[in-house]
C-alpha cells in the first residue's frame, strides 16, 4: 500500500466562495445543481482515453521529462521493502519493477520477469525466475534475491512498515523468524538459482493479487545490517534494479536522471533517457505549456486552465486511491506489533459520524475539482468494479443530522458559546492536521473546520499551521499527541484487500482502529472461502458498509485522475495490462517537446 498526495487544490477565490457558501447551507445535499451517480464523476470523462494519440515515426534515441508532482522534496528512500511516501515510488518505477506483471483486473500472470504455479490446495506458492532477468550491474535476479526481501522484512531488525502484511506473515515459520525464535523462514524453499516456493498456513485469494512481488539485489545489499539499510547510500544514492532504465545520477529530493538499460529483459527500451524532476503543482501547467516537461499527473482543481491547451492532451481514468479524514483512536504499540485502541476522545461512533455528516464533499468534488473527483462513498474505489459497492450507506452531507447525533451523544452548548462541551460539561477541542500543497490547502483546511462549527465543534489546525508533507506524515506516523484528526489519502495499489490499511497488526492502520468484527472481516476477505467470487464480494460489501458504521475514517474524495502529456509522446498509456511495459515502450516523435 501507498501513501497518496493530500489534496491538490483550485484558487483561493474558489475554495473561499464554496467556504461562504457552506457556511450559509443549513441542509444537506444540495450544494450543486448538477447530478452525477454515486461512485461516479459529475462529468463525462469518456473525452479521456487512457492511451495518447500521436501516429508519428518516432525519433531514436530519444529523451523524455517527467513531472513529479509535489510541493516538497521527494525523500529517496529508493526501495520497495522501506520507501513510504507516493513521490518515491514515483522514482522507483522507471529502474525498480515487480517480478509479476498483471492483467486488467490486476491479477498475476506468467508473461513478466517470473512466472508461478499455486499447488492444488492453494497453500505452496512456487515463482520461478526467467533466465535474461539480470540486475542492473549485470548479475542475475536469482532465488535468493526474492529469498532476502523476506528475511528482510521479516527480520526483528527490520525498520520499515511492510511486515504487516497478512500474506507475509502468514508464510510458514515466518512469525518465529520475525521474533527472533528461528534464524531462517521454514515455509521459504530454494528449490534452484531461479526457482523458489512458499508455503502458507492458510490459503487466500489476494495471493494472486497482492503477495510481495520485490526482490532485493542480495550481493549489494547483503554486507548492510538490516538495521542499517533503509538510511544507507545504496538505497538513498546508488540503488539499482532490473527495471527498463538505470540511474545515472540523483540530485536529492530534487531530479534524478535514468539511462537506458540495454540489457532490460523484456526488449531494449526505445527511450534513450528520461529526467525526473520535482514540479510544484502552482507552475506545472505552465511548465506543460512551455514543454519543459512531457509527461506529469495534473491537478484536476487546473483543468479549466488547461482544457483547451495546444501543446499536451490528456488521458485519464478512475484512481486506485480514496482520501480521507482520521481519527486518532489510538496508537501503534512497536513491542507487540500491533494497534491499540485506547483514545478515549473518540470513542463514541456517534461523534466520528456527526463530524462526516457535517461535511460537503459533492460541493467539494464540484466546484473545486470540476467533477473531477466526487464523494467517496467507502474504503473500496470504484475502480475495483467486482468489489465497490455503492450501496454502503455512506455518510453524505447532513448538518441536522450530524447536530442531532452529537446531541444524542451529549455533546451540547452548556454556556451559550454556539462550542458544544463533552458529556462532562467540559470545554472541547480537536486538533486537525492538514498538509500544505498549494496556494487554496489552507482555505480548504479552514471550510473543513468552518463546516465542523457549523455543528458546533471547535476544531483548529495543530501548531496553528498546514504541514508540509514529510513533516505531516512522521506526525502521523509517530502518534504525535497534538495530532486528534488529519486529512489525507491512500493509494490502495493493485489489490483490493483491505487488510495492509486497515488490519490490527498494521502500521498502516493510523487511526488504530480494532474491533473482532473488523477483524473477522478482514480474515473472512482472504481467507480459503474467499476463493469464491460471489463470498468475498458478499464479504467486502459487509465490511464497507461496516466500516461507513463505525466511522474510525470519514471517506473523503474518489478520483478520476488525468495525466496531462505533451504531444510529441507516442505510446504512453495509462491500460494497466500495457502498463506492465510502458517505460519499454514509451517513446517520442520529435526531439524538441510542443509548447505554446
Amino acid at each position: 500500500m501507498k501513501k497518496n498526495h493530500l489534496l491538490k487544490i483550485l484558487s483561493l477565490i474558489v475554495v473561499l466562495g464554496l467556504l461562504l457558501s457552506a457556511c450559509s447551507s443549513s441542509t444537506g445535499g444540495n450544494g450543486s445543481k448538477k447530478k452525477s451517480e454515486p461512485g461516479k464523476p459529475a462529468v463525462d470523462t469518456s473525452k479521456f482515453p487512457m492511451q495518447v494519440k500521436n501516429d508519428k515515426t518516432e525519433v531514436q534515441d530519444g529523451t523524455l521529462t517527467y513531472a513529479l508532482l509535489s510541493n516538497t522534496p521527494f525523500e529517496g528512500t529508493l526501495d520497495y521493502a522501506f520507501y513510504t511516501g507516493q513521490p518515491d515510488s514515483e522514482v522507483l518505477q522507471f529502474f525498480s519493477e515487480p517480478l509479476f506483471w498483471s492483467n486488467s483486473d490486476y491479477e498475476f500472470t506468467n508473461d513478466g520477469p517470473a512466472s508461478y504455479t499455486l499447488s492444488d490446495d492453494n497453500k505452496t506458492f512456487t515463482v520461478k525466475i526467467k533466465d535474461n532477468v539480470n540486475w542492473s550491474d549485470g548479475k542475475p535476479v536469482t532465488a535468493e534475491d526474492y529469498k532476502y526481501s523476506f528475511q528482510v522484512i521479516g527480520s526483528p531488525d527490520y525498520t520499515g512498515v511492510r511486515y504487516g502484511d497478512d500474506l507475509i506473515q502468514s508464510i510458514v515459520g515466518m512469525k518465529e523468524y520475525h521474533a527472533g525464535k528461528a534464524k531462517d523462514i521454514s515455509g521459504i524453499k530454494i528449490i534452484d538459482e531461479k526457482t523458489i516456493s512458499f508455503t502458507f498456513t492458510k490459503p487466500s485469494p489476494a495471493l494472486i493479487t497482492g503477495f510481495w512481488p520485490y526482490a532485493m539485489p542480495k550481493h549489494y545489499l547483503g554486507d548492510i545490517p538490516i538495521k542499517d539499510l533503509a538510511k544507507s547510500d545504496k538505497i538513498h544514492k546508488t540503488p539499482i534494479g532490473f527495471g527498463p532504465f538505470k540511474i545515472k545520477k540523483i540530485v536529492p529530493g530534487e531530479s534524478v536522471e535514468y539511462v537506458r538499460n540495454d540489457d532490460y529483459y523484456a526488449g531494449k527500451p526505445k527511450l534513450k533517457s528520461i529526467i525526473l524532476k520535482v514540479v510544484n503543482p502552482k507552475v506545472v501547467l505552465q511548465s506543460l505549456k512551455k514543454g519543459e516537461v512531457d509527461i506529469a499527473s495534473f491537478p484536476a482543481d487546473q483543468y479549466p486552465a488547461a482544457k483547451n491547451a495546444k501543446a499536451f492532451q490528456f488521458v485519464g481514468k478512475t484512481a486506485l486511491s480514496y482520501s480521507y479524514i482520521g481519527f486518532k483512536l489510538g496508537h501503534w504499540d512497536a513491542k507487540k506489533g500491533e494497534n491499540v485502541m485506547d483514545n478515549p476522545k473518540f470513542a463514541d461512533k456517534k461523534l466520528r459520524q456527526a463530524m462526516a455528516y457535517a461535511i460537503d464533499f459533492k460541493s467539494i468534488g464540484e466546484k473545486i475539482y470540476n467533477g473531477l473527483k466526487f464523494p467517496a462513498t467507502g474504503l473500496i474505489p470504484p475502480s475495483f468494479a467486482t468489489w465497490y459497492d455503492k450501496d454502503s450507506n455512506p455518510a453524505t452531507f447532513d448538518p441536522e443530522k450530524a447536530k442531532k447525533l452529537l446531541d444524542e451523544a451529549g455533546y451540547k452548548d452548556k454556556d451559550g458559546d454556539g462550542l458544544r462541551e463533552d458529556p462532562k460539561g467540559n470545554k472541547f477541542h480537536i486538533n486537525f492536521l492538514a498538509m500544505s500543497g498549494s496556494e487554496t490547502a489552507e482555505p480548504l483546511a479552514k471550510f473543513y473546520i468552518q463546516s465542523w462549527k457549523n455543528v458546533g465543534l471547535d476544531v483548529s489546525l495543530v501548531d496553528g499551521r498546514l504541514a508540509e508533507f514529510n513533516s505531516f506524515y512522521k506526525m502521523v506516523e509517530e502518534d504525535d499527541p497534538k495530532v486528534d484528526i488529519f486529512a489525507a489519502g491512500w493509494n490502495t495499489g493493485t489489490d483490493v484487500d483491505p487488510y495492509g490499511l486497515y488490519g490490527k497488526n498494521v502500521p498502516f492502520n493510523y487511526v488504530h482502529f480494532v474491533s473482532d468484527k473488523n477483524d473477522q472481516l478482514l480474515e473472512d476477505g482472504h481467507s480459503e472461502a474467499a476463493f469464491d467470487k460471489e463470498y468475498r464480494k458478499k464479504v467486502y460489501n459487509e465490511w464497507q458498509t461496516y466500516m461507513n458504521d463505525e466511522m474510525p475514517l470519514i471517506p473523503g474524495l474518489f478520483s478520476y485522475s488525468l495525466t496531462a502529456v505533451n504531444n510529441r509522446v507516442k505510446d504512453y498509456s495509462l491500460d494497466p495490462v500495457k502498463g506492465n511495459t510502458i517505460w519499454r515502450d514509451v517513446t517520442v516523435t520529435s526531439d524538441t517537446p510542443d509548447a505554446e
